[in-house]
Formats: C-alpha cells, structure tokens, sequence
C-alpha cells in the first residue's frame, strides 16, 4: 500500500485528506509544518508528499527544496489555496501543482499518476 505523506499546518485539511486518501487505500502520515515533513520523510520514507506551500515557520517552498535535496527522486505535489505560487521558480522543483479545494478527485489523479497506479 503506497505511503503518502500530507504536510499543512491547518488541521481540518489534514484530516480531510487523512480520511480521504485512508478510503482511496492509502497509508497515511501527518506533518504539521515543514520540519516535521522532513523529518518524516527521513523515519517513514513516503512514496510521496502532499506539502502546502503557506506554512508558518519553513514554509512550503523551503521544504520542497530540502526534501529534494535529500532525495530528487521523491515525488512532491504542492496544494496550496494560491495560483500565485505557481510561477515561482522553486514550485518547478515540484511533479505537480493543485489549487486546495473540498473536491479532492484531481489531487487523487495526480498522485494516482505520479505513483503509476
């Protein structure tokens, strides 16, 4: 069973997507904010990460980069509520870009394609 990791620092979010992947078949982790992701990603080593890019403290786009660092080969989706990240050069470090919404069906696609199941 794949293991996806979500990172956003809102709680509702976290368990909307927790429930909803868990029912897709997923094995679901939580992180709070960017350090906690990385260092998630070093003891549970995902298949891949869900990483909201509006974060206090290291905010999305910082933890990209030090999550591609450690491994370019991990898939990233940043699922922000802002379009405006989405011409910031660091997003392209990511496979893909949602915008948040209630109707996860095209986050569910892309991480189905991005995992090739």
């Amino acid at each position: 069973m794949p293991r996806v990791l979500i990172v956003d620092d809102e709680e509702n979010f976290r368990k909307l997507y927790s429930m909803e992947l868990t029912s897709e078949g997923y094995d679901v982790s939580l992180a709070d904010s960017g350090q906690a992701a990385i260092r998630s990603v070093s003891e549970e080593a995902p298949d891949i990460v869900v990483l909201d890019v509006k974060m206090s403290g290291k905010d999305g786009l910082e933890t990209l980069s030090e999550l591609k660092k450690k491994n370019k080969a991990l898939p990233v989706i940043l699922n922000t509520a802002y379009n405006s990240y989405k011409n910031n050069f660091q997003s392209w470090l990511a496979e893909d870009y949602v915008i948040k919404s209630a109707d996860l069906s095209e986050l569910k696609m892309k991480i189905r394609n991005l995992l090739k199941i």
